[in-house]
């Protein structure tokens, strides 16, 4: 979690504890087996049938309804249009990666949040449904065959009120009816599915036969009645049987969180250390030694005997590891303890080394004692200050780079305990003589909160906003967040594009300064407006527990042509607060050579996998470990650790830390201006 998100955090929790104190992928397994025999599946025109459903059988299937559980705190972020579908299964059949969902297939049913936030969903059946016919009776002879069908949640994201391949393609690996081994190229291993037969001749799989594998050449087979069938695939043999108004529960899958929270502290902390260190994706590149970690923290977990006290193990792992995608939910009270005191003083270093006052809060510790913005800090309880920042353990680390951490010592300079005594020797602006001043910390977090660029943001503001800079002609748009409302981001986004199209804009400017990131697939629909062909920016790899190796997706994501293609030239503004999907967007606009990336810093460099790294803990406590890596086509890393470094490194100077100007937008404009002449 990077710094904005846990700006949140803090302020949700911090503010009642302000006022208690003051009266809060997929792998692949290391032996391929044979290529199972491809099912034979066909989308014809409906054959005449002989059943009648709902009256061919009295218990024949025409409603079903569940719930829709989910443990992952990203699930409920996005959710936007939320449905469930009568999801055509042909894609696993096939093992096809691609397979489009047809529209005449998608019977969707409706999706109830209730206010707690549980999930319900109910789905009609239709007579007879759209989907692929399946041939599965291994029989070596054609037939009509089947329909195969999951239960699987879905949200429409782009446009009409179809899904289309943006949204989604294949077959669904979590939140379905059926479960899958993502360790297994997401072959389905158990769940439920709906199967449709045009009359009593069609045969369906009774097990998954030597292989283990469903719908291969060696699974069993057995003739299946007409109509709807369920199919139990949690035992063998499978169960078939009709229920006219069944409740099936939706499984999470893969992104259920990892959960430990019913677990000793000492068996909590073990359970965590020994998954998150065995699936970490860089501990070569960061040169981590686990052991030497297990055995400074493993004893302290085991003397821990209150929520401080374990809270403070985990924070202080977490630190160790220099990964800004490591991130453990904060204790209030410990924060307090720590980091609750403060002056009231906005610091930021400029790139000539000076550290001067951005800002001074009205009536602050730091205006009574006579400090206003622009003064120079020369000294910080009597050290050379570029000294006290270096020595400074921020708060909401850690942190992928060394410009991030730079960047948060600053922040967190002025962030003491409670009544604690400083001295400081600074210069007013325009005076060379150093003045003396001794503060006392007062509790407050506003200072803190107006370091993160977010803090002057409209808290009703779009998730993506645009406007035409009226001097220079040039289009631009801020992209805030790829975790919000997607569909709303989708139409926003694809108004925005065609605008630019429909305008004749000569040249665009992106501004990610303030993205924390989200959505990975979202980032790429995106980018897929600036390309007219096909590509793979990069290849994601997960530790695979049946080799003991990270290994690559053989069906890595690509950017694809959008509908619609802007040519001119680009200019992409980051910093520090631009993280993880927000870097991955950048960086992948980098592929064709037309775009500038401007900046005051590289972007975060943190830039891992964290879906499948989320864990629940005793007292409440959530911790992320990233579980995945993505590398270039040529085998290097991406990103992680560097960031998206500028084409055009603006230096920060007292104009711009004061906010007398945009030096970096203007330096965008400048260098777009002068591509388009």
């Amino acid at each position: 979690m990077n710094r904005i998100w846990k700006y949140l955090a803090l302020l949700s929790l911090l503010l009642s504890v302000l006022a208690c104190k003051l009266s809060e992928s997929s792998s692949t397994p290391t032996s391929i087996p044979t290529p199972p025999a491809e099912p034979i599946a066909t989308f014809t025109p409906l054959p005449a049938v002989h059943v009648q459903p709902g009256e061919a059988h009295p218990d024949e299937p025409v409603f079903i309804s569940g719930e829709i559980p989910y443990t992952s705190r990203f699930f409920v972020d996005s959710l936007a249009e939320p449905f469930v579908m009568l999801e055509d299964e042909a894609g696993f059949a096939k093992r096809d990666f691609e397979f489009i969902f047809s529209p005449a297939s998608q019977l969707i049913g409706p999706v109830e949040v209730s206010p707690d936030l549980k999930l319900t969903y109910s789905l009609s059946l239709p007579a007879i449904p759209q989907g692929t016919y399946l041939d599965l009776d291994n029989d070596g002879e054609q037939d009509t065959g089947v329909q195969v069908f999951a239960i699987a949640y879905w949200s429409n994201t782009w446009r009409d009120p179809f899904l289309e391949p943006r949204d989604g393609k294949g077959w669904s690996s979590a939140y379905a009816s059926t479960t899958t081994d993502s360790e297994q190229e997401y072959e389905i291993t158990g769940g439920t599915l709906v199967v449709w037969s045009p009359d009593e001749l069609q045969a369906f799989p009774t097990g998954f036969g030597p292989d283990g594998k469903l719908f291969t050449a060696d699974d069993p087979t057995a003739p299946i009645p007409a109509g709807y069938n369920l199919v139990d695939l949690n035992q063998e043999p499978f169960r078939v049987y009709k229920e006219s108004r069944p409740v099936i529960d939706l499984i999470e899958g893969a992104s259920e969180v990892n959960d430990f929270s019913d677990q000793l502290y000492t068996d909590a902390f073990n359970s965590l250390f020994d998954q998150a260190s065995r699936e970490y994706p860089f501990t070569t590149e960061k040169g981590i030694d686990w052991d030497t970690l297990k055995a400074k923290f493993g004893p302290q977990a085991e003397e821990a005997s209150t929520p401080e006290d374990f809270y403070r193990v985990l924070r202080d792992l977490s630190f160790s590891i220099p990964d800004g995608h490591v991130n453990l939910s904060l204790n209030p009270d410990v924060f307090y303890q720590d980091y609750g005191g403060g002056f009231g003083l906005v610091l930021v270093e400029l790139s000539d080394g000076r550290v001067i006052v951005k800002e001074v809060l009205p009536n602050s510790v730091a205006e009574k004692a006579g400090l206003v913005a622009g003064a120079e800090i020369v000294q910080w309880n009597g050290k050379a200050v570029s000294e006290a920042i270096e020595s400074v353990i921020p708060g909401l680390g850690p942190y992928s780079t060394d410009h991030v951490r730079r960047v948060n010592q600053v922040s967190f300079l002025t962030r003491v305990q409670p009544g604690t005594s400083v001295q400081v020797s600074y210069k007013d602006p325009g005076d060379a003589q150093e003045k003396q001043a001794e503060m006392e910390s007062e509790v407050e977090y506003d200072s803190l909160f107006r370091t993160f660029p977010s803090a002057d943001d409209d808290p009703q503001a779009l998730p993506i906003e645009a406007r035409t800079l009226t001097d220079s002609g040039l289009g631009y748009i801020r992209i805030n967040t790829f975790s919000d409302d997607e569909n709303l981001m989708a139409r926003l986004w694809d108004r925005y594009m065609q605008g630019l199209l429909d305008n004749e804009v000569p040249g665009l400017i992106l501004d990610l300064r303030q993205n924390p990131g989200g959505s990975g697939r979202m980032a790429q629909d995106f980018a897929g407006y600036f390309f007219e062909d096909e590509f793979q920016p990069f290849t994601a790899l997960h530790y695979n527990d049946i080799s003991g190796q990270f290994e690559a997706s053989k069906h890595p994501s690509r950017i694809e042509p959008a509908p619609s293609f802007f040519a001119g030239p680009i200019a992409v503004l980051v910093g520090p607060d631009c993280v993880s999907a927000c870097e991955g967007f950048a960086s992948s606009l980098q592929h064709d050579g037309r775009v500038i990336v401007v900046g005051h810093y590289p972007s975060a460099g943190a830039y891992g996998e964290v879906g499948q790294g989320q864990y629940n803990l005793p007292d409440e406590l959530t911790i992320q470990f990233p579980t995945g890596r993505y590398e270039t086509p040529d085998g290097e890393l991406a990103i992680e650790g560097v960031g998206v470094i500028p084409d055009i490194t603006v230096p920060v100077t007292a104009e711009s830390a004061l906010g007398q100007e945009d030096a970096v937008l203007q330096a965008a404009i400048e260098a777009l201006l002068e591509k388009i002449r």
